[in-house]
């Protein structure tokens, strides 16, 4: 029989507990749950797999890596209920946690090592699914001593609102409902719509004010230049992201694009050639020969706002951990009381609170440990001291900044990684310099170590939200620790063909790459240090002094400058999407009513992302084994019903070329499905009780 439990959260599940005060969860301490199955086990790794590619695809794609917990915590109910299953909620927790383990894995992987492309470098297989799993395995294993400091000793003090939102998700699939056929449909439409465009082009993705000839005047004299993505996946992205967070990063696209850009194009006649080369960091010759080039907006924007961008993100890593120093401190305390065997003996015995061994854990880190500097010694660098200067990098950051990674996402629900990656990249290639490591060798073998930091800190912050939701649950931690591991490998060895398939299909470089906006950041930022290039230090230096005043003035610094790193057109549609989602949330006066949209309209924002990134990774393999060529030229045959109409509306509005028409398509058809996910956000009513 399947144990009986309550189908709501208790009353101070949110807030601070008074003095003597317990939190019992929804699964009682004294009950046996079934959790750990066959069915949860093997649907928590289909989903990592699934959500692997699909949050690689758009994470390469916007530089922005969806949490994969919400949408598979959706999934997990929906089928559950399909199937008729009942009291599921210690499964579905399962089913969250492995799936989970997809989007950390992912946002390690993609923001440091498709940078191996980049510069032209080596990358198998091995090396990114072995940077990816043992990075995985170290934030795991890091992040468990400070589990009870995070999810019990401060109780009602973090608002932890993804993991608030997830638990809510998994109530609520205790009290019924048919989530999944919303989320479903809203898959399909958003992944058709990408796909038509990923496949078939029948429109653009990318919509500018070159479309118009007053727009490619003002881009081509002022250097002003604003331009849009169209796809359904980063239009659900913004929804889930929110108006507030989306305006933040695309005020720093508008600094940018439309202030330093434009004002450093103005005075390209009047500074001197080797000045401006020397601002740019190009050479007085190639300004000489190809003005056009060098002088166009999205030039300047390489030249001058990413490197602005990356100084403002270390920056924002940096403030984050000088805020965390004491949070450290009192959880190392917390973890060697249980080392010491200094606690109450009752505690042990508690389902709820029953993590691994802390022997068990320090065993298992000891052997990871090993495992990287084997990788390291034999894989990249066959060097004693420079292996042993690597793994010493690679524990002290990680053993740092995990607590900062976990924090962030405790507080406001962000994980700062690529900020703190900037970081160890920087500091790691200066310390392998002194040891005498430079070249290609040197790069490749910092950026596999960023790699490794970078998954380490993204599992901490990641799987700090699976155990608070086993926490208000009440599920036993041990089985989520232990199971984790297992979706780690999955979700490793996804990620890694995943990468390299997208590599071969689209590539990083070059017209229409993938715009890998973090990983070119690292290629940007390692290449002139291990190489004795130059390095723009001056910009970097302005990007953390308005950091810094972002900060003070309490500006989330990280997202405003993500959003100067990261181009104009992936940026402006998050503003799109967090308008939706303000738009239906506020048009009856009935807050229930306001409340029940908003929901269903992050269904849809989900099934969008879901959908619209599995497509792009279908796309990606049609392209990747030659079979997207056949089905262009079919599109583009006069022939074809659909490609006619497009070609002959192209000519009865006379002065559109084909590449203009597309353009204009492609706005159309962005109007249509920003009205679809509004009208069908509107139909939801509020439950009654």
């Amino acid at each position: 029989m399947q144990e009986q439990h309550n189908t709501s959260l208790p009353e101070n599940a949110y807030r601070e507990l008074k003095a003597g005060e317990q939190y019992e969860p929804v699964m009682p301490t004294n009950s046996k749950p079934r959790e750990v199955t066959p069915y949860s086990v093997i649907m928590g790794l289909v989903l990592a797999i699934i959500f692997s590619a699909a949050a690689a695809y758009l994470g390469l794609k916007v530089g922005q890596v969806f949490e994969a917990a919400i949408p598979i915590a959706i999934i997990a109910v929906g089928i559950g209920s399909i199937m008729g299953k009942k009291n599921m909620l210690g499964q579905n927790v399962i089913i969250q946690s492995i799936g989970a383990s997809s989007g950390v894995i992912v946002a390690g992987a993609i923001f440091t090592l498709p940078a191996l492309y980049i510069l032209g470098l080596e990358a198998a297989f091995w090396q990114v699914f072995l940077s990816s799993l043992l990075g995985g395995l170290l934030g795991i294993l890091l992040l468990i001593p400070f589990r009870k400091y995070f999810v019990k000793e401060m109780h009602g003090k973090y608002p932890f609102p993804e993991a608030t939102a997830t638990t809510e998700v998994l109530i609520s699939g205790e009290k019924g409902g048919n989530q999944a056929k919303l989320l479903a449909v809203a898959g399909l439409v958003g992944g058709l719509y990408d796909f038509i465009v990923g496949t078939f082009g029948l429109w653009v993705d990318t919509v500018s004010t070159r479309v118009t000839e007053w727009g490619t005047m003002v881009a081509d004299k002022f250097k002003v230049v604003f331009s849009i993505n169209t796809s359904a996946a980063v239009l659900g992205l913004g929804y889930i992201i929110g108006l507030k967070y989306a305006l933040i990063i695309t005020a720093g696209s508008c600094l940018v694009w439309f202030i330093i850009v434009p004002l450093v194009g103005s005075l390209a006649e009047a500074i001197d050639p080797a000045v401006m080369a020397s601002l740019l960091g190009v050479t007085s010759d190639e300004i000489a020969q190809h003005p056009e080039q060098i002088f166009t907006a999205e030039s300047l924007f390489t030249y001058i706002g990413k490197p602005l961008g990356i100084g403002g993100i270390a920056m924002a890593g940096i403030i984050g951990i000088c805020r965390q120093g004491g949070i450290i401190r009192q959880a190392v305390g917390l973890a060697v009381s249980e080392l010491t065997g200094k606690k109450d003996a009752t505690v042990t015995t508690e389902r709820t609170q029953r993590d691994l061994p802390m022997k068990l854990i320090l065993s298992v880190l000891c052997a990871t440990l090993i495992s990287v500097f084997v990788f390291f010694h034999f894989g990249l660098l066959d060097n004693w001291t420079q292996s042993i200067v690597a793994i010493l990098i690679v524990f002290v950051i990680a053993f740092l900044f995990t607590t900062v990674a976990a924090n962030a996402i405790a507080i406001v629900g962000t994980n700062p990684v690529s900020g703190m990656t900037l970081m160890t990249l920087i500091l790691s290639s200066i310390v392998l310099v002194s040891v005498g490591l430079e070249g290609t060798t040197g790069m490749t073998a910092a950026l596999v170590i960023g790699g490794v930091v970078c998954t380490a800190l993204s599992m901490a912050g990641g799987f700090i939200t699976d155990l608070k939701i086993g926490y208000w649950l009440g599920t036993t931690p041990k089985k989520q620790e232990s199971w984790k591991f297992l979706g780690t490998l999955v979700s490793a060895a996804t990620v890694a063909g995943v990468m390299i398939v997208l590599n071969e299909a689209y590539g990083f470089t070059g017209k229409d790459a993938l715009v890998a906006p973090q990983a070119n950041a690292m290629a940007a930022v390692i290449e002139p240090l291990m190489t004795g290039g130059k390095t723009p230090w001056m910009l970097y230096f302005c990007g953390a002094a308005l950091a810094l005043v972002l900060t003070s003035i309490r500006v989330p610094a990280l997202a405003f400058a993500l959003g100067m790193f990261i181009p104009m057109h992936l940026n402006a549609p998050l503003v799109v999407g967090g308008l939706v989602a303000w738009f239906v949330s506020t048009r009856s006066k009935d807050e229930a009513t306001n409340k029940a949209r908003f929901d269903r309209g992050t269904l849809i924002a989900s099934g969008f992302i879901a959908g619209g990134a599995l497509m792009g990774v279908i796309s990606a393999v049609l392209k990747f084994a030659d079979v997207q060529g056949g089905l262009a030229a079919w599109a583009q045959s006069s022939d074809n019903g659909i490609a006619h109409w497009v070609l002959s509306a192209q000519q009865f509005l006379g002065e559109w070329t084909p590449s203009k028409g597309a353009e204009w398509t492609a706005l159309v058809m962005y109007l249509v499905i920003i009205a679809y996910f509004a009208w069908h956000s509107l139909k939801a009513k509020a439950e009654k009780e």
